[in-house]
């Protein structure tokens, strides 16, 4: 029995959906054999599933989107480090109900990179997701040694609103260990930089961005990737429409552009550094799940990477969720057989995400009997 779930958002991360579901198993069959692997898809939570699987956890002070001093983490194991820009950059590290859509900075997620080669990283993971920021990953490209100016010959201002006055890019300043390293873009975001569904529109309303702060942060990104072309060539034009370059407001264009990262879809690269393969060889049914099984989850979310591995594997795949938004057939498509969620078992939503241990265990105790005995 492999148990490969991403964590429930809000009530439980994967190692504790992990710890629940085998909990409720071995009341059922106490006997039954049980392997865990916690998973994620990049964006937060990518370090902890990657500590799970044996990582280091290597915590580091840094800048957080705000400019103040944050605590983030990175992993490392055999010269790979997994770095994921929600712990520097994330909105998990603004104040509650504080947002910043014009000027919160990825700095911090270049001082993580930096961080991670001083540690003599030679693949860098880069999980983007659940930023705070949509700066298109200028500051994460001057803490590695870019210069971003204005008309003035000043740094402009931090943010993606402060790329408004930019005038001129400079990247041959950026760290010459780069040139060396293998960066990996894992992200489950495959939008461009700009336009309808790019960084801006799609996703500047959840970082607090108004109407007419998407307006102005989709014309500064569109006019960041015009300055970087003058300075890196029609390449940079490429760039800005390929896929995850939008990923974790325009990070991603950042990491192509300035890093030389090449893009994979992250949990197809969790999966793999995570040592999900040998895992699932030994297994006779697989468990994953996230906390809310929806249209979203389809679109290469952990658990429809780790059904589609493991169907391709002939193996059997059922599903833990807190809220189940799918019908059997678009389940059956993605390759999981049979969801059971948190709902199942306590109606009252609120009482799920408050005590959705509990309710896991009780959840598990029903795929045992299902399954088991």
């Amino acid at each position: 029995m492999l148990i490969a779930a991403d964590k429930f958002k809000g009530s439980l991360t994967a190692v504790q959906v992990a710890e629940r579901v085998a909990a409720g198993l071995r009341r059922v069959a106490p006997r039954v054999e049980v392997e865990a692997l916690p998973v994620a898809d990049g964006g937060d939570g990518t370090v902890a599933a990657a500590v799970a699987a044996g990582f280091e956890r290597r915590e580091v002070r840094v800048t957080g989107p705000l400019g103040d001093e944050v605590s983030a983490a990175y992993a490392l194991r055999d010269g790979t480090a997994v770095v994921e820009m929600a712990e520097a950059s994330g909105l998990q590290r603004l104040p509650d109900g504080v947002f910043a859509p014009l000027t919160a900075t990825t700095y911090g997620s270049g001082e993580l990179i930096r961080t991670a080669l001083d540690a003599g990283a030679r693949t860098i993971v880069f999980g983007v997701g659940g930023s705070a920021t949509t700066d298109g990953g200028a500051g994460m490209l001057a803490a590695l040694g870019a210069r971003f100016l204005d008309a003035d010959g000043e740094p402009v201002a931090p943010g993606g609103g402060g790329l408004r006055g930019l005038a001129s890019a400079d990247l041959s300043g950026l760290d010459a260990r780069l040139a060396d390293v293998d960066v990996v873009l894992a992200s489950d975001v495959d939008n461009p930089l700009t336009g309808p569904t790019g960084a801006p529109a799609v996703y500047g309303p959840q970082k607090g961005a108004s109407p007419e702060d998407v307006a102005t942060l989709d014309a500064a990104l569109g006019h960041y990737a015009k300055v970087l072309e003058k300075t890196v060539g029609p390449r940079a034009a490429e760039y800005a429409q390929s896929p995850g370059a939008g990923a974790a407001g325009g990070i991603g264009y950042g990491a192509l552009v300035g890093l030389g990262a090449s893009f994979r879809p992250g949990i197809e690269v969790m999966l793999d550094v995570l040592g999900f393969a040998p895992a699932l060889e030994r297994a006779a049914l697989v468990i994953t799940g996230e906390g809310s099984l929806d249209e979203q989850t389809l679109h290469g979310k952990a658990p429809a990477g780790v059904a589609a591995a493991a169907r391709a594997a002939g193996k059997e795949v059922v599903a833990v969720c807190g809220r189940l938004a799918l019908r059997p057939e678009a389940l059956g498509k993605a390759g999981i057989r049979r969801a059971y969620a948190l709902t199942d078992v306590e109606p009252d939503v609120a009482r799920c995400i408050a005590e959705a241990g509990p309710i896991l265990e009780t959840v598990a105790e029903r795929i045992g009997r299902d399954f088991l005995v």
